[in-house]
């Protein structure tokens, strides 16, 4: 099954959007961790075994993994999630954008080394720079367009043509890359009527949508504007107010309390819309 395949079939049958960001923070991990020297793994595994079954995906960040020396933490956190949890994709938040030679070692990197499902990369290089992941019909690519951060509209919103930047972005990903059908576009939550301009250009192309919890996107809007024709179409993701819903041994558990909480109120919305 490829990324879109266990993607939908999330959609559908645990019937939730909700796509739950790993970004570990040792400084807000529980005092009763902190003597532990796997305490990234055991913190993030606990996380994703207390909500597998209200996620449509997991998103790891890559740099919370590698500033902290636990690169191969996150291999056995996606390799315990491919195991364990086999339904759930993952999506290795990466960022990442280069050429030639460089993007075929990024290929190897999310793809071999991370066993990553999907990975998320920054188009602005060009379709040279982004063609290796292409290639990768089994996997997703998801490509930033407009982003979530206040600071994204300094180019993101800059005239092209008459329209902005990142609805020519959208476009182009729309109707030129997405070949073997296996894109999919970063727009934030924290910018709904945008997000609804990119859903109109894309049709039913995969939004992943940062921005709700900590960053205070609203989920009516993000289901109003960007909802596919079937109600979902989303993977809306939240991170830190999962991760750290409560600082005590109980975390897990109020990480699948804020999940269930989350999911539930996107299914409302989908519901009343």
């Amino acid at each position: 099954m490829n990324f879109m395949q266990a993607l939908r079939t999330r959609w559908n049958d645990a019937d939730t959007l909700v796509c739950v960001g790993l970004d570990p923070d040792p400084a807000r991990f529980p005092a009763a961790m902190g003597d532990d020297p796997d305490a990234v793994f055991a913190f993030c595994r606990a996380i994703v075994d207390a909500t597998a079954d209200l996620a449509c995906a997991f998103k790891p960040q890559i740099a919370h993994f590698a500033a902290l020396r636990a690169e191969d933490a996150l291999e056995r956190l996606i390799a315990h999630i491919h195991e364990t949890h086999p339904g759930v994709p993952v999506i290795l938040d990466a960022k990442r954008g280069d050429i030639g030679s460089t993007a075929q070692r990024y290929v190897v990197e999310a793809f071999e080394r991370y066993d990553a499902d999907a990975v998320t990369l920054n188009p602005y290089l060009g379709r040279d720079s982004i063609q290796p992941f292409l290639d990768r019909a089994d996997k997703g690519v998801i490509l930033l367009c407009r982003t979530s951060n206040p600071g994204g509209a300094d180019f993101q919103n800059l005239g092209c043509g008459g329209r902005p930047l990142y609805q020519r972005v959208a476009e182009t990903i729309a109707r030129d890359w997405n070949a073997h059908g296996n894109c999919a576009l970063v727009t934030g939550a924290t910018f709904p009527e945008e997000l609804g301009q990119v859903r109109r250009i894309v049709g039913d192309l995969p939004l992943l949508v940062p921005g709700i919890g900590a960053q205070g996107g609203d989920v009516e809007a993000v289901l109003r504007e960007g909802a596919d024709a079937h109600g979902a179409g989303l993977m809306i993701s939240s991170s830190r107010a999962i991760l750290y819903a409560s600082s005590g041994e109980d975390f897990a558990a109020a990480a699948r309390t804020a999940t269930q909480a989350l999911r539930d109120q996107i299914n409302t919305c989908r519901t009343q819309a």
